[in-house]
C-alpha cells in the first residue's frame, strides 16, 4: 500500500483566485468598470477565499474611501476645472486593475 505522503507538495497550495483566463479578464475589469466605486471589491473577494491576507484588502477599502474623500472635498462643485480629483480617481482605476491582474501571480508574496 503506497503512503499518501510520498506524492504530497511539501508546502500547502495556495488558493487561487481566478478559475480561468475570461474570470482574470472580468476581475480586472471591475475597477475600469465600475470607474473605481468597487476597486476594493475584487480585493474582499481575494481575502475572502485566502488568496490574500485581509490586511490588503482592508488597506484598498481604507484607500478608495480616502480617494474619493479628498477628492470630493477638494472640489465638491460639479462646475469646477481642478484636474487633481479625476487624475486621483484615474490612480486608483490604474492601480486597482492592475493589483487585481497580479492577484495570482506566484512571484509577488506581499500580503499572501
Amino acid at each position: 500500500m503506497a503512503s499518501p505522503y510520498i506524492n504530497a507538495p511539501l508546502t500547502p497550495v495556495r488558493p487561487r483566485m481566478y478559475a480561468s483566463a475570461l474570470a482574470k479578464v472580468v476581475w480586472t475589469l471591475v475597477p475600469i468598470v465600475t470607474l473605481g466605486l468597487a476597486a476594493a471589491v475584487p480585493f474582499v473577494v481575494a481575502a475572502v477565499k485566502g488568496v490574500v491576507k485581509p490586511w490588503l484588502a482592508g488597506a484598498y477599502v481604507v484607500g478608495e474611501i480616502a480617494v474619493f474623500s479628498v477628492a470630493i472635498a477638494i472640489s465638491p462643485d460639479p462646475d469646477d476645472t481642478n484636474l487633481f480629483p479625476g487624475f486621483l480617481m484615474v490612480l486608483l482605476i490604474i492601480t486597482a486593475a492592475t493589483h487585481t491582474a497580479l492577484l495570482d501571480n506566484d512571484r509577488i508574496s506581499v500580503g499572501k
